[in-house]
């Protein structure tokens, strides 16, 4: 998901903060036919530019374990803002044990009241959007019963294993009438119903017929065997819907029935198997998807839909569908031409994308709470509102296509390690800005907002509020990877960020599997790196703590002796750049090893030394505490403190007005 962007005004008051504070410049499945078959579309969108609808067929090719399959027909009403649905599951227990309960995720109850676990820990925000007073939403399992017809509606019981929550319902667990035994597997039939919220975090319906349904149906949780992400014995994997937390889910296969109103269009997950039928008032979508952990959809009667193929050396052939709000239907080339560069080097650095379709969405400004998001072959741009907009547009759409290789191909738990997702795409996405748009980040303003570093691998909800959550596993994560990279060099990252990719691509990776890449690419241990950084909470801090200035007399003629003392304040990092500018303009460049938790240098010169600064390029990207890089020579210590925590309350008196 692409976190709301911080406003320019806000980067450059912060950088000019530290450019008073002397510490100088910022560097600043199937192939598909070459040629598409069209079928019509019998929906009247206004003006479209495209109206089509490409079918297609499953592949036999089988890239994951599909632990489950669904089956589910669903009717959208729009008048009553209400999806009813039949769900046919069958799960194959992938462990040994034998089981006798089943769990599911009902997403929809994180947005039933202000009780919810959701709600309490969000305050009701999300980003920049509020949950309208009269726009809650819910889900109810109105059946469920086994293949023989047995109910097991008296055996459902809600259950909160991490807050315990007694009101909220994201979470139920159901006890079974035969247990499950490893390797066989179970049929149920579910009928519910969702009351859809009015559009907030990531699903609802906006403007009466603008309708996201994500994490719309009961959807069964992971039970991992043993050695799944490292765990020593198998069992379920358990969490509620949290205010921060996004999603966790096992490979299967989807085949859904969608029913709306004649006049919408639908965009969904997978590929449509058959031409929309119209049946009076109503229009009847069929699509499918394999090898995926979700499944999603989009409609409107408003969508201006467009379409192109797509091939590269790496993308044998895949259809990219975009269904753009009317305020954005002049911008469809940008949206394409973003879309191509992201599925041809995405895919050539992280492996090919294995799926024939991938469908854009483009909400209406009113529906922008369900932007940036993404599902499994379909994404979500931010709500359209300018209809000229700047880079946001490329970027949201690269970084939500970015996410169908961390987040749909290697799928690793968002509940507990969601840097793994987020921080991996947001380095991808700065990558893939900066080659084609050049469009470079600052970083040392990154790393500077990281004021309450923690670890990465911390279950999603512990950060807090949105801003720590956004700033850690986003900003933070990016920016150690940025810092492995200057370690080792961007060809041997790029060999990393590969070989992890494609290693474990449908295969619910962790940390300790990345950093085993990590060092096997490398050949080296990188165990006091990840303690500090990813498993801790440290970042760098490197201080000039001292400058003493004496005069001498030698044969030659008056010298100065100057002593600085430079200090390590946060983790560790070898090389750390230490620039010296004498009163006559000379300079000096030296390195430190960064051993140890200081460390001297000793000048002699003609004349006395005007100021010290470490890292005066900001090159260590993961140093946030720049305002102690820098001393004077002549500076009153007690003067210099503080006017520097003058500058630190002003910078967070800013990034307190900051969201996501």
């Amino acid at each position: 998901m692409a976190p709301a962007r911080a406003k320019i005004v806000v980067s450059s008051i912060i950088a000019l903060c530290l450019l008073l504070a002397g510490t100088g410049a910022l560097l600043l499945r199937d192939t598909p036919e070459s040629q598409p078959s069209y079928a019509p579309d019998q929906a009247k969108p206004p003006t479209p530019i495209v109206q089509q609808e490409s079918v297609q067929k499953p592949t036999a090719e089988i890239l994951s374990k599909r632990v489950v399959e669904y089956h589910i027909d669903t009717t959208l009403d729009t008048e009553n803002r209400i999806i009813k649905g039949t769900e046919t599951l069958t799960w194959t227990h992938p462990g040994n044990k034998t089981v006798n309960e089943l769990y599911f995720h009902l997403y929809p109850n994180a947005f039933s009241s202000m009780d919810s676990t959701f709600m309490k820990e969000s305050g009701g925000k999300l980003r920049n959007d509020a949950m309208p007073p009269d726009g809650f939403g819910s889900m109810e399992i109105t059946e469920m019963k086994t293949a023989e017809g047995l109910s097991l509606m008296h055996r459902m019981q809600y259950v909160q294993p991490d807050d315990g929550n007694v009101k909220d319902k994201t979470l139920v667990k159901v006890r079974l009438p035969k247990p499950v035994k490893g390797g066989e597997s179970i049929t149920l039939s579910i009928r519910f119903e969702v009351k859809l919220p009015k559009i907030f975090a990531r699903m609802g319906i906006a403007g009466d017929d603008f309708v996201m349904a994500g994490q719309w149906f009961p959807k069964i949780s992971v039970y991992e065997p043993a050695g799944t992400r490292g765990r020593q014995t198998e069992g379920w994997n358990l969490h509620q819907y949290h205010g921060n937390s996004e999603f966790y889910a096992d490979f299967g296969i989807y085949s859904v029935r969608i029913h709306v109103p004649s006049d919408y269009i639908v965009a969904a997950t997978g590929f449509p198997v058959q031409s929309a039928q119209v049946r009076g008032k109503e229009k009847i979508y069929q699509f499918y998807a394999d090898d995926v952990h979700d499944f999603a959809w989009s409609a409107s009667p408003n969508f201006v839909v467009a379409e192109e193929p797509f091939s590269s050396p790496e993308v044998p052939g895949v259809r990219i569908k975009l269904y753009l709000d009317p305020a954005h239907k002049d911008l469809k080339e940008r949206y394409f031409f973003a879309a191509k560069a992201a599925l041809k080097y995405f895919s050539k650095w992280y492996g090919r994308y294995p799926y024939s379709t991938l469908s854009i969405v483009v909400p209406p400004e009113s529906g922008n709470g369900a932007g940036g998001m993404e599902y499994p072959t379909l994404i979500t741009a931010f709500g359209a509102k300018d209809d000229s907009p700047g880079y946001d547009l490329e970027r949201t759409v690269i970084h939500e296509i970015g996410h169908q290789y961390f987040y749909g191909m290697l799928a690793s738990n968002e509940f507990e390690e969601a840097w793994l997702d987020e921080g991996f795409t947001s380095y991808a996405e700065d990558k893939l800005m900066e080659q084609e748009y050049g469009v470079i980040p600052n970083l040392p303003v990154q790393a500077s907002l990281i004021a309450s570093p923690m670890p990465l691998t911390q279950e999603a909800w512990k950060y807090g509020s949105q801003d720590q959550y956004a700033l850690n596993v986003y900003y933070r994560g990016k920016l150690l990877l940025k810092a492995m990279e200057q370690q080792v060099g961007t060809q041997t990252m790029s060999k990393i960020m590969g070989t992890y990719a494609k290693k474990y691509r449908f295969k619910h990776p962790t940390t300790a599997d990345f950093q085993k890449v990590v060092e096997q690419v490398t050949k080296r241990s990188w165990q006091t790196f990840f303690d500090q950084y990813v498993y801790g909470s440290q970042m760098a801090d490197f201080a000039v703590d001292s400058i003493s200035v004496r005069k001498k007399d030698a044969a030659s003629g008056t010298v100065y002796e100057s002593t600085v003392k430079v200090s390590k304040k946060g983790g560790d990092y070898a090389q750390v750049p230490v620039q010296f500018v004498f009163t006559d303009g000379h300079t000096l460049n030296k390195v430190w090893n960064g051993s140890g938790e200081s460390v001297e240098f000793k000048l002699e010169y003609k004349a006395p030394l005007a100021w010290a600064m470490v890292d005066p390029n900001y090159s260590i990207v993961i140093e946030n505490r720049h305002i102690n890089n820098y001393l004077k020579a002549d500076m009153d210590r007690k003067v210099l403190i503080r006017w520097n925590v003058s500058i630190t309350k002003l910078i967070e008196t800013l990034l307190g007005s900051l969201s996501w």
